[in-house]
């Protein structure tokens, strides 16, 4: 038996760089010069710029390609210099609903993976799982905690595309678990992506004790990024065990329905901020060029009865990220 082997797909970003981390510290052990083996072979893709080097050296071994989601262009590579997968994990996606609202031709051509899919159906063992980030906006935002049942009806270019994205995997792949994430929050990564973190973000524009105004009717189940991870990792060794067959829909989300003006006031409460500087807001009020899901709070029983997992509160959440910046 080799090792068995991990595609990441968008592993520069943000969840990626915490997968691959997590990866390899989940299944690292010492040789006998006291340096860390991994019992996964990993590898990851990247699109633009070069691998971080601090990402690299986080994770000695893995291997990066370059990869056109578009297009295709790249995978072959993988193919030749690493072989099949037996887990690809796709993070990579074009995420902020504006842009993609600009460019719904490129949205599209990101965040629906045909390209991926009909790689991985090239091989002739039909024996990688496909582990897929999709995302609460496929929800139409009309009412509290949406099960996975419910009818996707998405108000936006984003949410669309993401639909369109599980239909696609759902109808072309044997193997998937398709997990509709809601905002992801937690430390900075390994090698710091450009992008805002919303914990971190609203730790600097509170702490300059100035006012700032936070919408009150936008809900949403914020989710710590290492339980997304270790709900990765347990799907991982879920189809590692030698599982015939996964076709999973899965709501990954907090425990805790919030909005923005209630993540404001955990972050503030945390840190012994004045809360009376924090505003209350209409989402109404301002015009983000992009219609948005006024309540897109999820049911994530069937993820808990499932991988017995346990997301921490966004209480716990706010603290184990700010006492994680703190250290950094």
């Amino acid at each position: 038996m080799g090792k068995k082997k991990v595609l990441v797909v968008g592993g520069t970003g943000y969840l990626g760089q915490h997968l691959l981390q997590a990866y390899y510290a989940s299944s690292s052990s010492s040789d006998t010069n006291g340096n860390g083996v991994s019992s996964f072979d990993l590898a990851f893709t990247h699109h633009s710029t070069p691998p971080p080097k601090l990402l690299l050296h986080a994770i000695p071994g893995s291997i990066p390609f370059q990869v056109d989601l578009k297009t295709g262009v790249g995978f072959e590579s993988i193919s030749n210099a690493f072989g099949q997968p037996d887990v690809v994990v796709n993070c990579a996606a074009m995420s902020v609903p504006r842009a993609c609202e600009t460019d719904p031709d490129t949205a599209h051509a990101i965040n629906v993976p045909s390209a991926l899919v009909n790689w991985l159906q090239s091989f002739k063992e039909k024996s990688s799982l496909l582990i897929h980030l999709s995302t609460d906006q496929v929800y139409e935002g009309e009412k509290s905690f949406y099960k996975e049942e419910d009818i996707a009806i998405p108000v936006n270019v984003y949410g669309k595309t993401k639909v369109a994205a599980e239909q696609f995997i759902s109808e072309n792949y044997s193997n998937y678990a398709i997990l509709r994430s809601s905002i992801i929050y937690g430390p900075q990564t390994v090698s710091p992506v450009p992008k805002s973190l919303p914990i971190q973000w609203m730790d600097g524009v509170l702490a300059k004790g100035e006012e700032v105004q936070f919408f009150h009717d936008e809900f949403r189940c914020p989710i710590f990024v290492k339980d997304l991870v270790n709900m990765i990792l347990a799907l991982t060794r879920l189809w590692m065990s030698g599982t015939k067959q996964i076709q999973l829909l899965l709501n990954t989300g907090g425990p805790d329905r919030v909005s923005r003006v209630q993540m404001a006031e955990a972050v503030a409460q945390f840190r012994g901020y004045d809360t009376s500087k924090i505003k209350s807001v209409s989402a109404s009020s301002v015009d983000r060029g992009v219609k948005s899901p006024s309540d897109i709070s999820m049911d994530i029983t069937r993820l808990v009865q499932t991988l017995k997992i346990h997301p921490v509160s966004f209480k716990d959440g706010v603290r184990l990220t700010l006492e994680a910046e703190a250290k950094n």
